[in-house]
């Protein structure tokens, strides 16, 4: 596996990490432990080193999940999680807390759940507009001069706020989503962090599973699945998003690949410091998916895509409206 650099401070990871999120929550039930257990340390065997979770994955088993898999090969991963949610409000009600004695709290957490010393990287995972993203910075900074956390970032992220806690702290990566499907951050966020020196960590880099093909307007998601409350992911929308697919399907039977592959290797190819972190909870698309690292494409065929994909319009929102007012701040 291909390594990349997050951010200017020497951080190294591969070039693809592992979104662990839908092994505890988001899709329906979780995975059985053993099985997740036994995903993550086969994707440790196959190189991969970036290890995404969250406290409110779960909440918190997601890292506890990752903590217990990843103890024994804890000096060859680098593992990211995130605060920023009071996760004392009932379940289902996304609550935004990023006060500094909050955000302490939650690291400590973390830590115990993690089996680490210090967290290798500490995103903010949304912007709190009750807490100026100064003082964010600020505790976050403080706990990295305690060697509790070792690099910083944001998740979801408005330019200004990018570039107001980098000149607090330095911010090693943002983590937002950014695929073929939703491409947003090319008109402000891929220009600010290009000028600061900060990676991009994209999730959702498959639009969810979409970019893969397996999903048609008749499939139907289990009932704990958030996908059931996404606009893009309405039978209408996944109609009229087909022509995406189909255009990823195409090319990548020309390269011998997969759509996914494709859709992932179109990502690394727009910079050298872009590292997703697509998930899964099937060794099969574990593999398929770090495959994608070794397909290359030319100048010619990134400009084919460019120009199939500027003819075709991706219907829906990416979010529901309680959740997309918590992004872009």
């Amino acid at each position: 596996m291909q390594t990349r650099k997050l951010g200017r401070e020497g951080l190294e990871v591969s070039a693809l990490g592992l979104g662990c999120m839908g092994l505890s929550f988001g899709y329906g039930p979780a995975t059985d432990k053993r099985q997740a257990i036994e995903l993550i340390r086969a994707a440790v065997d196959e190189g991969v080193t970036f290890f995404d979770t969250a406290e409110i994955y779960g909440p918190f088993t997601n890292e506890e999940l990752l903590g217990e898999a990843l103890a024994p090969v804890r000096d060859r991963v680098v593992i990211a999680t995130k605060f920023g949610f009071d996760l004392s409000q009932p379940a289902g009600q996304q609550v935004l807390n990023s006060r500094p004695e909050h955000i302490r709290r939650a690291v400590d957490g973390s830590l115990k759940r993690l089996r680490v010393e210090a967290i290798d990287l500490l995103y903010q995972h949304r912007v709190d507009p009750e807490v100026p993203i100064e003082e964010v910075a600020g505790a976050v900074q403080q706990l990295i001069r305690e060697g509790k956390v070792k690099y910083f970032g944001l998740s979801e992220a408005g330019a200004q706020t990018i570039r107001r806690a980098h000149a607090v702290q330095p911010v090693t990566a943002l983590q937002s989503e950014y695929s073929l499907w939703w491409r947003e951050p090319e008109r402000e966020i891929l220009p600010t962090l290009a000028e600061l020196g900060i990676s991009l960590v994209p999730f959702s880099p498959l639009g969810k599973g979409f970019l893969t093909g397996a999903i048609t307007e008749d499939t139907t998601f289990d009932s704990g699945d958030f996908r059931n409350q996404v606009p893009r992911f309405s039978a209408e929308a996944r109609r009229a998003n087909q022509a995406l697919v189909d255009v990823l399907g195409q090319i990548a039977q020309r390269k011998g690949a997969t759509p996914a592959q494709i859709a992932l290797a179109w990502l690394l190819a727009q910079q050298p410091w872009i590292v997703p972190i697509p998930g899964t909870t099937k060794r099969h698309r574990l593999q398929e998916n770090l495959a994608a690292a070794a397909v290359a494409l030319a100048a010619d065929e990134l400009g084919e895509i460019e120009r199939a994909l500027s003819a075709i319009d991706v219907i829906g929102d990416r979010y529901p409206a309680h959740l997309q007012k918590n992004v872009g701040r």
